[in-house]
This record gives C-alpha cells, sequence and structure tokens, in this order.
C-alpha cells in the first residue's frame, strides 16, 4: 500500500470485527514501527500488546466499575482552557459522532453508555498499550506519537484498522496494575486494532480537515 493511501485510509475505528489478530502480524508491525524516527535514536516507546484471555480480563474489569471511579490522571489530554479553533474541531466531531449514533445531546445516559465502550476497545480483539519512563520529557513524548502512528499507517497496510484511546489515561493504575508496569513507568494512551466493522454507521464517520492555509505559511514562495 502506498503510504499515501494508508494515510488518506487510517481511521479512529469505534466498531470492530471480533476476527482475532495473528501475533506474527503484530509483531512484524512493531519491528516495522520501531524505525520511525527518535531523537538522538532514545526509542522511548514502551508496548504492551493484549488478545485472548488477558484483554477479556481487562474488559471484564472495566465492566464492573463504577463510571465514578476515576484514578489521578498523570497528564491533561486536552489543554483545560482548550482555544480556538481547536476547541471547535473537538466539538464539531463529537457532534457529528453522536448524529451518527442518533443520541440527542440531552440524552447524556447514552452518551455516556457509548463512551464507556472505549474501555472494551469497541469490540477490538487486541490492544496495545504504550508507556514511557519518567524521566523521559516532552522530545521523547513527540517520538512516542512518530512510533504510534507508524504503527496504525503500517496495520492498515496489514488490511487492519484501529483507535489511538488516550482515554486510557484516566484509569493509569488500574491499567499499570494489570500489565505489571513498573513504577517508574507511566501509561501513556492505549490503541484498539482489529478489523473495522463497515456495516456500523459510526465507521462511515470521517473528520474534516482544516485547509493547509489555516496553519501552514510559506516563506520565500
Amino acid at each position: 500500500m502506498h503510504v499515501a493511501d494508508a494515510l488518506n485510509s487510517r481511521q479512529s475505528i469505534r466498531d470492530f470485527l471480533p476476527a482475532p489478530v495473528p501475533l506474527a502480524t503484530i509483531r512484524r508491525v512493531l519491528a516495522s514501527a520501531s524505525r520511525a524516527p527518535s531523537g538522538g535514536n532514545v526509542q522511548p516507546w514502551q508496548i504492551d500488546v493484549l488478545m485472548g484471555e488477558p484483554l477479556a480480563a481487562l474488559k471484564t474489569r472495566m465492566r464492573e466499575r463504577s463510571p465514578a471511579e476515576v484514578e489521578a490522571m498523570e497528564y491533561d489530554i486536552y489543554p483545560k482552557d482548550l482555544p480556538a479553533p481547536h476547541r471547535d474541531y473537538r466539538f464539531a466531531i463529537g457532534e457529528a459522532m453522536y448524529a451518527r449514533l442518533g443520541i440527542p445531546r440531552e440524552d447524556k445516559a447514552a452518551r455516556r453508555r457509548w463512551f464507556a465502550r472505549n474501555y472494551q476497545c469497541f469490540g477490538a480483539p487486541m490492544a496495545l498499550f504504550c508507556s514511557v519512563d519518567r524521566r523521559m520529557g516532552p522530545p521523547q513524548w513527540s517520538d512516542l506519537g512518530m512510533f504510534l502512528q507508524s504503527v496504525m499507517l503500517l496495520l492498515r497496510s496489514e488490511g487492519l484498522d484501529s483507535c489511538p484511546q488516550e482515554c486510557w489515561a484516566v484509569y493509569p493504575q488500574t491499567v499499570g496494575e494489570f500489565i505489571a508496569l513498573p513504577p517508574e513507568r507511566m501509561l501513556f494512551c492505549g490503541m484498539a486494532i482489529g478489523q473495522a466493522n463497515r456495516e456500523h454507521a459510526v465507521n462511515d464517520l470521517v473528520t474534516e480537515r482544516a485547509g493547509v492555509d489555516s496553519f501552514a505559511r510559506f516563506h520565500g514562495a
């Protein structure tokens, strides 16, 4: 698959088929993704992959939790005062998704139930968790992003789909205990992996992106 095709076809999938992902496939993807750029070749990413019984056990644990049981987050997923136009982008995609699901704004309970599906990995048969040594700084965090983007594009080349999930940062203690993270490592995010259920309306959603001239300046052109 051409890299542009992989990039343009990548979506955050929110309903997966149960077909398992072969271990050999994810090992191949992770090996290739490790060629992602890394300042000073530090390679800060640490990855835990769950499938089968361990993933089922984590999903069960999350189903048993009360929605009110949140944990001390170790970083803010979004800035507390997210400015425009970024705030507007975020609002628009949320409204577009719930419109496809037929869940009106005033039905808060239905929206909470849908959001809880994050912690079931949207039915995906595989979950990836990315953690990082607490001594690493913003440059190494950017390396994590480049590694994870590489994983998602390589999954497309394998005919697979994904959904990056920073929502797992809400439960760093639960996930950390489950995958036995050492104390010096911090959970960064999760990722659901599998085959998209193309019959589900939510997977028809394609996010809009701002035009190039809204975020790029060209000097000397």
